[in-house]
């Protein structure tokens, strides 16, 4: 008789188990390698946090330096390029055509104006450059004084004559004018007992480099030697105040001559029919003193600079365009032949240099 069968789960049981298959291997070494990486990070995180707080401070820091040092940078360019940078007080030429067109833009009346005396010059008068020159209340005495020295033109006749270096102590001594201590030097205001020191210090520079200049043979050196002082500001301001006392000088000289019934220039007529300018004093006090300071060159004293310098001072207003004061010259007839300087005006109060 047969044995009875077990039932089939009995028999389910009693087979062995197959091994586990390749996925679940897979999943085992994943959950592995998961639990290795948290445990490494859970030992690791502090560090890591700490070495990228460190890191966000470091480039903080390494940030504001850099701020800093490129502020203290940015300065010290600055600071070199105003020391070591020539500041021209007489720029270089520039086309005429193209200054005109820069500085008067627009469709006013006095642009329009000025655009008609621009092609006015560049056209009949043949200037095709321009100088621009800095402006303050020296630049009448600055244009003039440039081109003086930069033609290489010669001393005016009565200066070889006498050593203008003594002219200061001469007005004291000689004519007694011991009001002359009253001399202003332009902003510095400065009066008192050594004005005749001073006085004498700025008018033998003013001989120093004019002799100077008058050598040089070369346009193109004396053209670099003007760039050299016209860039001293020290050294221009005490070449101006020597041109105010020679024109000082001379207007007090025709004064002397006109007390003794000489024939004058008509020039100081007028000069000496204003009241405030009715005799050298007054003229130091009310006019030449401010030169510098608070006004530039007047009409009258353009005419006498002039005179004292021995040129002809040519002066296209431009403002004055279509009239008859258009272009005037100082003074309106020289006694001989003398050197001929050009300037330009908009307003009569500054100066710029022509170039023919």
């Amino acid at each position: 008789m047969a044995a009875p069968r077990s039932p089939p789960r009995a028999r389910e049981r009693e087979r062995p188990r197959a091994p586990a298959s390749g996925s679940d291997q897979v999943h085992h070494w994943i959950l592995l390698t998961s639990q290795a990486l948290d445990t490494i990070w859970r030992l690791g995180k502090g560090s890591v946090m700490l070495a990228v707080s460190f890191l966000g401070a470091a480039l903080c820091c390494f940030r504001r330096l850099h701020f800093y040092l490129g502020h203290r940078l940015k300065w010290w360019i600055g600071y070199l390029q105003r020391k070591f940078k020539r500041n021209l007080s007489v720029e270089a030429e520039v086309d005429l055509l193209s200054y005109c067109a820069r500085e008067w833009k627009g469709e006013t009346p006095r642009a329009k104006l000025m655009r008609k005396a621009y092609e006015e010059l560049f056209w009949r008068h043949h200037i095709k450059c321009v100088r621009q020159v800095k402006r303050d209340n020296y630049d009448a005495l600055r244009s003039v004084l440039f081109q003086i020295f930069s033609r290489g033109i010669s001393f005016p006749s009565w200066m070889r004559e006498k050593d203008i270096v003594k002219l200061p102590e001469k007005l004291l001594f000689s004519q007694g004018c011991n009001w002359i201590q009253q001399y202003s030097f332009g902003p510095e205001k400065y009066t008192g007992s050594n004005v005749f020191g001073k006085l004498r210090k700025c008018v033998e520079l003013l001989k120093t480099q004019w002799t100077e200049f008058n050598g040089i043979k070369d346009y193109h050196k004396r053209g670099c030697m003007c760039n050299i002082l016209f860039s001293d500001a020290i050294l221009e301001y005490k070449l101006y105040e020597a041109l105010k006392f020679i024109m000082l000088y001379q207007v007090t000289e025709v004064y002397e001559q006109m007390k003794t019934k000489k024939v004058i220039p008509s020039l100081f007529r007028l000069l000496f029919a204003r009241e405030t300018s009715s005799d050298p004093l007054s003229f130091m006090m009310n006019h030449l003193n401010s030169v510098g300071d608070t006004c530039g060159l007047e009409q009258i004293d353009m005419f006498i600079l002039g005179y004292s310098l021995e040129v002809k001072i040519k002066v296209f207003r431009l403002f004055k365009f279509n009239s008859r004061d258009f272009e005037v010259c100082y003074p309106e007839e020289p006694l001989r032949e003398w050197p001929e300087i050009s300037l330009l005006t908009e307003n009569d109060r500054h100066y710029h240099i022509p170039v023919f």
